[in-house]
């Protein structure tokens, strides 16, 4: 299989990026036993048709990103913007959202939060009873938008006052074995 890991980070304030950076180093380390893997951490720079072209031969992208205001990083954004180019990564269709064109791709959204878990699947708490898929939703329209199909989304929650970093690799190996069998 052929894996693209893209590491969204962006240091904002007190947020180095050392969780992130973990996570992608904890991946690479852990899929390239079986398989091809090619990183990017956007935030030291990239050549667009590069991306483009390793988009084009990735299996698999996952994206490994902190939230920021419920959404990712500007450089992510921006990243997204540039790289995601009409008639290479989709086209215009009948039906609006379904001119994609990485079709038999898969993707898998790998975050890190401030919130703590407790906040998601309650009624009563700030995400009013979402889950992560749902409060993931407008990324992963975007993936749609491309053809793309998903895998399961792992989330670290609370890296700010608990950052359980061993916890959080183990729960990251898991992850991929369960979504990857690796």
């Amino acid at each position: 299989m052929k894996i693209l890991i893209i590491n969204g980070h962006q240091t904002y304030r007190s947020a180095e990026g050392k969780l992130n950076q973990t996570l992608v180093d904890r991946m690479v380390s852990t899929l390239s036993k079986n398989n091809e893997v090619q990183a990017t951490i956007i935030q030291n720079g990239y050549n667009i048709e590069e991306e483009q072209q390793k988009f084009i031969w990735a299996d698999v992208i996952i994206y490994q990103t902190p939230v920021y205001w419920f959404s990712v990083p500007g450089l992510l954004k921006t990243y997204m913007d540039e790289v995601y180019a009409y008639g290479l990564f989709f086209k215009g269709a009948e039906q609006y959202g379904r001119g994609g064109m990485l079709t038999g791709k898969k993707y898998m959204l790998s975050t890190t939060w401030n919130a703590p878990k407790e906040a998601f699947n309650d009624p009563t708490q700030f995400f009013k009873g979402a889950g992560l898929e749902e409060a993931l939703s407008h990324l992963h329209r975007a993936q749609e938008f491309l053809g793309l199909q998903p895998l399961k989304s792992f989330a670290c929650y609370d890296v700010i006052k608990n950052p359980k970093i061993d916890t959080f690799t183990a729960e990251l190996d898991a992850h991929l074995q369960s979504v990857l069998n690796q």
